[in-house]
């Protein structure tokens, strides 16, 4: 939620073929993700060539003085405190590994689905208006804030080379991955598939 005196920031989004994704299904249990998953191309990961986190704009703007990265630290957090539209204070809980901060400037905004990994899956084909809605996406779950430290260690990785720390948050990684990668269509390769699945054994 924006705080008083920012502008709502317009997060509305077509999908990468040009339709838009007004109905796109959200994994919201471990049977709706697989079923998804098993919807998603597989594909070997591409190269890097042509690839620049600036392709990527991130993070727009949403309102004066603040942006997409406060607006997730707002979202996530509990008793937050702000300087205008700049969180500046709060709590959180990193779903990652289970640690709990209150100086926001040891948080994150993790991409579920990082930048690099979406260029290597079909973000290569995008043109950057695209590349920036998928960056800032507010209605997926692809923006989240978490430890600084877990998100570095995370890096460009796949499920099937980094998995968060904390495993009892396995099974919800596992569901936003496949949701993000099914509504922006990107592929996945096989290892990533087959860990998503084993994943997705953790959901009760």
């Amino acid at each position: 939620m924006a705080a008083a005196g920012c502008e709502a920031i317009d997060v509305s989004i077509d999908s990468p073929t040009g339709s838009p994704g007004v109905g796109a299904p959200a994994a919201d249990s471990g049977e709706e993700a697989a079923a998804l998953l098993d919807q998603l191309t597989v594909a070997a990961a591409g190269g890097m060539q042509g690839y620049n986190r600036d392709r990527f704009s991130h993070w727009t703007s949403a309102g004066s003085n603040c942006d997409v990265r406060d607006t997730v630290l707002e979202r996530d957090g509990t008793a937050i405190e702000l300087d205008g539209c700049n969180v500046v204070g709060g709590e959180w809980l990193s779903a990652f590994d289970g640690k709990t901060f209150t100086n926001p400037r040891d948080l994150d905004i993790d991409h579920i689905v990082p930048l690099a990994n979406a260029w290597r899956s079909g973000a290569d084909e995008w043109n950057d208006d695209q590349r920036r809605e998928f960056a800032n996406d507010l209605e997926r779950p692809q923006l989240i804030a978490v430890s600084a430290s877990t998100n570095r260690a995370k890096g460009d990785q796949d499920p099937s080379q980094w998995q968060p720390p904390n495993r009892d948050y396995w099974c919800q990684y596992a569901q936003d991955w496949i949701t993000v990668k099914h509504y922006w269509e990107l592929s996945v390769t096989e290892p990533e598939k087959a860990t998503l699945a084993d994943m997705l054994t953790t959901c009760p």
